[in-house]
């Protein structure tokens, strides 16, 4: 059972920021994962009144607030348009519709859950998160972070020429994967991020020029090897360390092919 002693809506990031540094406090989010837990909470910390449940375009990029929904992600026609529509297949398996209506990207993110698909789809988008403290973090750089009790205040997802997809294995629909992937070629760059292992989410590049000359069904068979030659696994109630394994290749060299049939989509079309 979960025991708030105290609840506060921040009024600014900084009282919230101030009030997340005692170790005993936590900021609410969607508060789903949260209220599963036994444990008991000195200050809950609401950031709900500080407008960051919005995604805001400009220019050269999309800015989504740590308080957008999982299912305002799905449905945003621009984000989807630009990542062959990645990000929505991205999310559209995490347990059902009332459950996105309130899980945060926020929370999804600040966590870095073994089991995230969100954060898997953001590595391959190249994206960045933007922190109270440390300011702007590539989220390759991020996953890699220990936690700590700063504050994620948006993801950054610059706008490029980009080809991405995302597949993930479950065993039954709405259950926490086996194994996620995305794949992605931005501005000629092939990233491959895997995650569910079931640690945190990894990337890998095409460090031996496997696509040097485009994909084909040998060029792609070739990286799914290599992925699975690269990628460390692990075991859980879900999966074995060698299936993940298997499957780190066969998901890859699948998106891979997917990636061959889509137009590059760039954010002036």
């Amino acid at each position: 059972m979960l025991t708030i002693n105290q609840y506060v809506k921040a009024e600014s990031l900084q009282q919230a920021y101030e009030l997340n540094q005692k170790k005993n406090n936590v900021i609410l989010g969607g508060m789903l994962w949260l209220k599963m837990q036994k444990k008991s909470v000195g200050t809950a910390i609401d950031l709900s009144n500080l407008g960051l449940d919005t995604i805001e375009e400009t220019e050269d990029s999309y800015l989504i607030g740590a308080m957008v929904t999982l299912r305002t992600l799905e449905l945003h026609k621009g984000i989807n348009s630009m990542t062959n529509n990645a990000v929505s297949e991205s999310v559209k398996h995490i347990v059902g519709v009332q459950f996105r209506n309130l899980a945060t990207i926020g929370g999804s993110i600040f966590g870095r859950y073994g089991f995230s698909d969100v954060l898997t789809i953001f590595m391959a988008l190249d994206a960045s998160v933007e922190l109270y403290q440390k300011g702007i973090v590539s989220m390759e750089e991020f996953s890699k972070m220990p936690y700590d009790n700063d504050l994620l205040v948006r993801v950054i997802i610059k706008k490029q020429k980009m080809k991405v997809a995302y597949l993930s294995q479950r065993n039954t629909n709405t259950d926490f994967p086996v194994l996620t992937c995305a794949v992605s070629n931005i501005e000629g760059t092939y990233r491959c991020v895997i995650g569910a292992r079931p640690k945190r989410a990894v990337c890998l590049y095409d460090s031996n020029g496997i696509l040097k000359d485009g994909i084909t069904q040998e060029s792609a068979e070739k990286f799914g090897e290599f992925m699975k030659g690269q990628i460390i696994t692990g075991s859980n109630m879900r999966g074995s360390e060698e299936y993940r394994k298997i499957l780190s290749g066969v998901l890859s060299k699948r998106a891979l092919l997917k990636l061959k049939d889509y137009e590059v989509t760039s954010y002036a079309d």
